[in-house]
Order: C-alpha cells, then sequence, then structure tokens
C-alpha cells in the first residue's frame, strides 16, 4: 500500500506541477456551467426597431408606445421611407421595421383597411420568425383592447417582409457561422503547436542561437500556416456557394480580404498560446476546447449576444469570430460594403497586431 499511495501522491505533485492543465481541469467545468447557464438564451430582447409613420395619429402612437415598452423592442428611430430602412437594416442598427399605412387611423374607423407592415432583418431566420411573432401578438393585443366597443368595429391586417432571406434557409444563417468557427479553430491549432514542438523536440536551442530577429522567427513560423489557411478559405467559399447555395451577395474581394485579415488574427492567438505552453497536448487543449465553447457560445453563432448578461456580452467583444461573423454575414447576405463592416475590420486588425505583439513579448530568447 505504501507503493500504491507514493505513486499517487507522484501523479498529484505531476498535475499540480503543471499549472496548465490544473487550471484546465478546475476552471474548465465552471466556465462551461457559465456558458451554458446564462448564453445559451434563445430569448430575443431589446431588439431596435425603427418606425415609417407618415400619418403619426393616436392609433400609430399608441401601438409604437406598446412596442417600445415590452422587453422585446426598442425604439430606435422614425425614418422616412424603405430606402432609409434598407440603409439601417444593412448597416445592422435594426432587426425590425414597422411601416404604418397612411391615414392609418382614419382607415381603421371608416373603411377598416388600415395596415401594418413588418418587415425583418432575415439573415437570421430564427430571430426574424421570433420578432414578427412577437410584434404582431402585440399588435393584435392592442387591436383587442381597443375594440371592445360597438363604434370601432375595425381590422388590422399585417403584413410581413423578411429581407435578404425571403425563402428563410437556415444555412444563411449558419454558413457565415461555420465559416468563422472552422477557420478560427484550424488557424489557432495549427499555430498553437508550432513553438511547443520545437520546445519538446529540443531544437528551440537553434532557433535562439539563430542571429534572426524573434518577430521574424514568429512571422516564418505563421506563413506555411497561412498559405495553407487560404487554401482552407477556397475550399469553404466555394462549398457554401456552389453545395449550399448561399450566395455572396457583396464584393467576393472584400469577402477574401476579411476572410484574410482573420486568419491572421487567429493564427496570431495560436502563436500566443504556443509562446506560452511547454507541451503540445496543453496547447492543443486550449486552442481545441478552450477555444471551441466561446465561439460556438459567445460569437453570436447559435445565440444571439444582445439576450446574454452585460459581463458575457463584454466577453465575446474580445472574441474575434464574433467580430468576423458579423462582417460575414453583412457582405454574404445583406451585400454591405466596407462602410458598413469598417468597425470589424478594424477592430480584427487591433486584435491581430495586439496577438502578434503579446506572442513576441511571451517569446523567450533564453531557455529556462
Amino acid at each position: 500500500m505504501k507503493q500504491f499511495f507514493a505513486f499517487v501522491k507522484k501523479e498529484f505533485d505531476h498535475i499540480l506541477r503543471d499549472t496548465w492543465t490544473t487550471a484546465i481541469l478546475i476552471l474548465l467545468p465552471v466556465i462551461m456551467l457559465i456558458l451554458f447557464g446564462y448564453a445559451m438564451n434563445t430569448d430575443v430582447k431589446d431588439t431596435p426597431f425603427a418606425v415609417i409613420d407618415p400619418s403619426r395619429d393616436e392609433a400609430t402612437r399608441a401601438i409604437v408606445e406598446r412596442l417600445a415598452a415590452s422587453e422585446y423592442f426598442a425604439l430606435d428611430r422614425y425614418l422616412a421611407d424603405g430606402d432609409e430602412a434598407d440603409r439601417a437594416f444593412r448597416d445592422g442598427e435594426i432587426g425590425l421595421a414597422v411601416e404604418f399605412s397612411a391615414n392609418f387611423r382614419e382607415s381603421m374607423l371608416r373603411s377598416g383597411d388600415a395596415r401594418i407592415a413588418l418587415v425583418a432583418d432575415g439573415s437570421d431566420p430564427n430571430n426574424a420568425i421570433t420578432l414578427v411573432n412577437y410584434a404582431t401578438g402585440i399588435a393584435g393585443a392592442w387591436l383587442r383592447d381597443n375594440s371592445g366597443t360597438a363604434e370601432m368595429p375595425y381590422e388590422i391586417a399585417a403584413a410581413t417582409r423578411v429581407l435578404y432571406n425571403p425563402e428563410m434557409k437556415s444555412a444563411y444563417n449558419f454558413v457565415p457561422g461555420v465559416m468563422g468557427m472552422v477557420l478560427m479553430l484550424i488557424c489557432a491549432m495549427m499555430t498553437s503547436i508550432s513553438i511547443t514542438r520545437e520546445k519538446e523536440t529540443g531544437t528551440m536551442e537553434v532557433l535562439l542561437v539563430s542571429p534572426v530577429n524573434p518577430l521574424l522567427i514568429l512571422l516564418a513560423k505563421t506563413v506555411p500556416y497561412f498559405a495553407l489557411s487560404c487554401v482552407n478559405l477556397a475550399t469553404i467559399i466555394a462549398f457554401a456557394v456552389f453545395l449550399l447555395r448561399v450566395p455572396v451577395a457583396g464584393s467576393l474581394a472584400l469577402l477574401v480580404f476579411v476572410s484574410l485579415l482573420f486568419i491572421f488574427t487567429a493564427l496570431s492567438l495560436g502563436i500566443l498560446i504556443s509562446s506560452m505552453v511547454r507541451q503540445q497536448f496543453v496547447a492543443l487543449l486550449i486552442s481545441g476546447m478552450g477555444l471551441m465553447m466561446p465561439i460556438m457560445i459567445l460569437s453570436g453563432m447559435m445565440f444571439p449576444i444582445e439576450n446574454m448578461p452585460i459581463a458575457l456580452q463584454a466577453v465575446a467583444q474580445a472574441i474575434p469570430a464574433k467580430w468576423y461573423i458579423s462582417a460575414t454575414r453583412k457582405i454574404m447576405i445583406k451585400g454591405a460594403g466596407l462602410s458598413a463592416i469598417w468597425k470589424e475590420t478594424a477592430v480584427l486588425a487591433a486584435m491581430a497586431c495586439a496577438l502578434m505583439a503579446a506572442s513576441l513579448k511571451q517569446f523567450k530568447t533564453r531557455l529556462e
């Protein structure tokens, strides 16, 4: 029994000496519980909506106030026409537009042909259906509350229009998300083992005694994987367009540019992981399991970020895939240009520079 307990103690010492393994074993279940418990929320809340209201009468104001008072919607602005609504949808500023017919209250009382048009963003079909159902229910509740008297025998007809994805194909939503997840995981995993492999095989000394600048060493580690990732990108785009029939409504060149920027960001993250840890196994755990859950849950790929707690929304801003998926949806589904994705592009560029700078600082020029 003494030998048994000695081996048990040795194994405990081995685990506890490796801080990365200990952190993964202890923190990963807690992180997964928090993510699944708070972030996996299919409810849609506080969605910004715009109103096109040529009449501005008592009835339209009452319906707008009821929509804004609900937990599902937040009034963003009044718009002059449908062209302004199209621009707001393309820039991702609103999720729903409510358009009232002219002389709404008068038509409602006299002829009963007052109409409300609900226009939703179909780049996320599930969200679009949910928003239209919420708005229809709220408008219908107002109608029931105000039609109890005999002198108001009217009916409101609601017309629904879904932008960018009229057939409500789910591929329009999940393909950009899968592109972000696949590129992020593959790129980060490929480079996360590049330096740790040198450490484990004992060839790190050759790199350290060479006259090459550390920055050039890191870039040299990145270039081959960048080239391989370009092949992966071409395959993914071809698969999405020709097999899944997801169109590239915007500029293909802009999509490729943003994708290459995202690839370099993901590779830089892998280099940083590789510089921080000693073992390939730990690097793969962090770049694989450690990144998969945040990407799936906090990037907007599966669940709306706006519905999550404020703390998780803040964490989501630090995930590169969140910005890439947002930009990709705007380019592929909405046909947006650079003016609509400048924020996502700037954030990805800043993240790439920050990650490469952190990798350079973490890169040790002496063996411990």
